[in-house]
């Protein structure tokens, strides 16, 4: 069997899942204090952008698949967050949007993500986030 050149720990694809992993964590922790996923968050984040997204859109979005974010949609109905709505221009179209305790929560949840975005930012300096930023979305 072939040994690697380096170790894994070396690796791009590890390093960046390594990285995912131990923000996801952290960011979870964070959330968690709001009993909110961070894909429920990612949801908020869409939402709050003034734009009307339907489902699939929402879904490539906050990085889920469209049954998984059905399910997410259906609880935060429930609880509140958001609510559906039929879309005007195509009434076969279903829209999401926040509701007022969604906003509200949104703003909550936002200062977890300022307080995390500057905690890596402290780490790596304002230039090399910059950069990280825009080489990441290089990749996506």
């Amino acid at each position: 069997m072939d040994q690697p050149d380096r170790p894994m720990t070396n690796q791009l694809s590890y390093a960046l899942a390594a990285a995912h992993r131990r923000i996801n964590a952290s960011l979870n922790a964070r959330l968690r204090g709001h009993g909110i996923q961070i894909e429920a968050w990612r949801l908020l984040e869409a939402l709050e952008s003034g734009q009307r997204f339907t489902m699939g859109e929402l879904a490539e979005i906050v990085l889920m698949n469209p049954p998984a974010l059905t399910k997410l949609v259906d609880r935060m109905v429930s609880d509140g967050l958001v609510h559906r709505q039929v879309a005007q221009s195509d009434h076969r179209k279903i829209n999401v949007l926040t509701t007022a305790l969604g906003r509200k929560r949104m703003m909550q949840i936002r200062r977890e993500i300022e307080d995390q975005d500057a905690s890596i930012q402290r780490q790596l300096g304002e230039s090399d986030s910059q950069k990280l930023i825009s080489l990441l979305q290089g990749i996506t």
